[in-house]
């Protein structure tokens, strides 16, 4: 679950900007997804607006605004930065789509991908906010991830705590048709310094070209790519 620092209208605020980033939503909406009153609600997505970190558009709805952009312009991310020379030659390796998902909250966020030059592909936008339930990312990222977190998705998921057990003992994780129809990956844990599971590496494609246990053939590469990233940490 996300991080609190104790200091309670911060907390609030970044409750917020979360609440607005998984889609664009009325008062009502953030009220719902926040638990906040409405009128504190309000008053903490007025106060973003005039720092230019939320938006409303045509219709009324709260998005996020243009000075999120302006932000993340001058910050160093060093995740992206260790993955930068490993999921060039991952992907030259397999030959297919090569992603890195950071988990925040109960969903799964893209933060870096690459596609191959040619032929049929599985797309996942830079930023695109996954379910936890379902996917060989989600897998990895579930099975090390807190209990309140575990507890919160595995009633919904594809997969049960055996699976979980699994994947921590071999390493890594696949699927086939779970997240999207016709779609298998297979995904490996990323970590820091100090061992933490700080993300995934995976690999996907279509069912028709990689198979339903993508696994047998990428494992051994989405490990030795994580350890890459993981070095570079």
């Amino acid at each position: 679950m996300r991080q609190h620092s104790g200091i309670g209208v911060l907390d609030k605020a970044m409750g917020v900007l979360y609440a607005v980033a998984e889609d664009p939503c009325t008062l009502s909406d953030l009220c719902s997804r926040t638990g906040l009153p409405r009128a504190t609600a309000h008053r903490l997505a007025v106060g973003l607006e005039v720092h230019r970190l939320l938006t409303r558009d045509a219709n009324g709805l709260w998005r996020p605004g243009p000075g999120l952009g302006e932000l993340a312009r001058t910050a160093s991310d060093t995740l992206l930065e260790a993955a930068s020379s490993v999921l060039p030659r991952l992907r030259e390796i397999t030959g297919e789509s090569v992603q890195i998902y950071r988990c925040e909250g109960t969903v799964r966020v893209c933060v870096a991908s690459m596609e191959p030059p040619t032929g049929l592909r599985d797309t996942v936008l830079v930023g695109a906010r996954l379910p936890m339930t379902a996917g060989s990312g989600a897998k990895v990222l579930l099975a090390w991830a807190d209990t309140q977190t575990q507890r919160a998705v595995l009633p919904e998921a594809e997969f049960g705590e055996r699976v979980l057990a699994e994947v921590r003992r071999r390493g890594w994780a696949q699927s086939a048709g779970e997240r999207e129809p016709g779609v298998a990956s297979v995904a490996a844990p990323v970590r820091d310094a100090v061992g933490n599971v700080v993300a995934a590496v995976s690999v996907s494609g279509p069912i028709d070209r990689i198979g339903r246990r993508p696994g047998a053939r990428w494992a051994a590469d989405l490990l030795a790519a994580a350890e890459a990233i993981h070095k570079r940490l």
